[in-house]
């Protein structure tokens, strides 16, 4: 697997579980607020990580951390995901996985065999912003909106996010992407952050007590809105 950064401990990516984060090099997107823009467009700039690396570290770290996140870039870019993250099962490690939804063949299998606990699937944008948000103009939803359709119709636990911007997101685009996911999925708006490793830095975000106020016009429509990273 092409592993471009190992993050040996999170208590933050994989809810309610420590854990370790494993980072695959390579997007087919190019969101504008993304933070991990190195792994995106330089990944190759990175060294690769044998997987062995890995593997060797969760052997000695059993009963010490209780997952492994796999994120990117996209990881389902990745052919070899499937056996990377079987391997980690078999060890008796959690897996969350974190896509962004245009591989819906690749996540079905891997949610029907079993490879994973946990999805964490971001939502750029409504319907009609979708292709500004990621830097592809006209941009297919259909694939987006079928991993919608396969993760909740599925009994493995997932969530929804929106990394969420003053450039780029209103409340109504909010609650287009509401109108997409289901009025009852769990859905966390996050708020983005300026860094110097943001694919544009003209972004704009919201003031934490702005997101406070769009967080609770979208509980009206679906109770399980939360917000993640004030």
């Amino acid at each position: 697997m092409d592993i471009r950064g190992f993050q040996k401990l999170t208590l933050l990516d994989f809810p309610g579980h420590t854990a370790c984060t494993v980072f695959t090099g390579g997007c087919n997107m190019r969101c504008q607020y993304c933070h991990n823009s190195d792994l995106v467009k330089y990944f190759n700039e990175y060294p690769q990580i044998d997987e062995q690396v890995v593997f060797d570290y969760l052997s000695k770290r059993k009963g010490i951390i209780a997952g492994v996140c796999v994120t990117g870039g996209e990881p389902m870019l990745m052919k070899d995901l499937p056996e990377f993250i079987s391997k980690i099962k078999s060890l008796g490690y959690l897996v969350k996985i974190d896509t962004n939804g245009t591989f819906p063949n690749e996540l079905k299998y891997i949610i029907d065999n079993g490879l994973c606990d946990y999805v964490a699937m971001d939502v750029k944008n409504s319907k009609e912003k979708y292709g500004l948000t990621i830097g592809r103009e006209n941009f297919d939803i259909s694939n987006v909106l079928k991993s919608i359709e396969i993760l909740r119709s599925s009994h493995i636990d997932h969530e929804f996010r929106t990394t969420t911007c003053k450039t780029l997101h209103t409340i109504e685009d909010l609650k287009g992407i509401l109108d997409m996911i289901g009025h009852d999925s769990k859905y966390y708006i996050q708020a983005y952050r300026d860094s110097e490793k943001v694919m544009d830095r003209t972004i704009e975000g919201y003031l934490p007590s702005e997101l406070t106020v769009i967080v609770e016009e979208l509980k009206k429509i679906n109770p399980n809105v939360c917000v993640r990273g004030l």
